[in-house]
């Protein structure tokens, strides 16, 4: 599963399972480049006052936002199903060497890998949207792999985007909101802030207003 503001148009019946290495590849191999290049913004919100550590971009796509954690100072793990948008992602990367040796790519299927506990110091989930059978487990693991004193961001789209007019695909199980992945986590260990977000994207030539799920949560020490 790859992030980024893109969700497949499939129907309800559809199992999120059929979206593999071989869909995600022919994805990326369809178009020269996907995404703008340009890091998420509430990435670039958030850890802008965080101390640089250790991270991991869940499903980064063609890797903007590990490329632009990389140039902060962090040592980023990029994750991805898709071979073929790490390879773009390391290509991009290249252009900047320095921040090139500071991030790794791997691809894993996030539905079944685990990543070490207590591991990163930040953990960035970008519009990962998966059923909530699927996406249950795959953020409670990831919750699991921050770091004391860490940050886990999970950033999606609110389920009020399903009448904004944006491109989502019609199946209302793989929306969430901020609150809804918070209580996925012991309060007794997070601190966490948990938000509808408001920002304006252009579909078709037409500005939409549309909201993002933040939820930003720090595990204590």
């Amino acid at each position: 599963m790859t992030s980024h503001d893109h969700q497949p148009h499939d129907t309800p019946e559809q199992a999120f399972t059929e979206y593999d290495q071989t869909y995600w590849d022919a994805f990326y191999n369809d178009r020269p480049s996907v995404w703008s290049g340009q890091p998420n913004a509430q990435l670039v919100t958030e850890v802008a006052d965080l101390t640089p550590g250790t991270a991991l971009d869940v499903g980064c796509g063609e890797g903007a936002d590990a490329i632009w954690l990389a140039r902060q100072g962090w040592t980023v793990t990029a994750v991805d199903i898709s071979q073929v948008a790490l390879t773009r992602g390391a290509e991009n990367a290249a252009t900047d060497q320095a921040s090139a040796a500071r991030i790794t790519w791997t691809r894993q299927n996030l539905l079944e890998w685990a990543p070490p506990v207590s591991s990163f110091d930040l953990i960035s989930a970008q519009f990962m949207h998966l059923p909530k059978e699927e996406r249950e487990p795959l953020f409670t693991r990831l919750a699991a792999a921050v770091a004391p004193g860490g940050t886990l961001l999970i950033v999606g789209h609110h389920p009020t985007d399903m009448e904004s007019g944006a491109h989502r695909p019609p199946r209302s199980d793989l929306f969430y909101t901020a609150e809804e992945i918070g209580l996925l986590l012991d309060p007794g260990q997070w601190d966490m802030v948990t938000e509808s977000r408001e920002r304006v994207q252009t579909h078709d030539g037409e500005a939409l207003t549309i909201h993002d799920a933040v939820l930003r949560a720090r595990r204590r020490s």
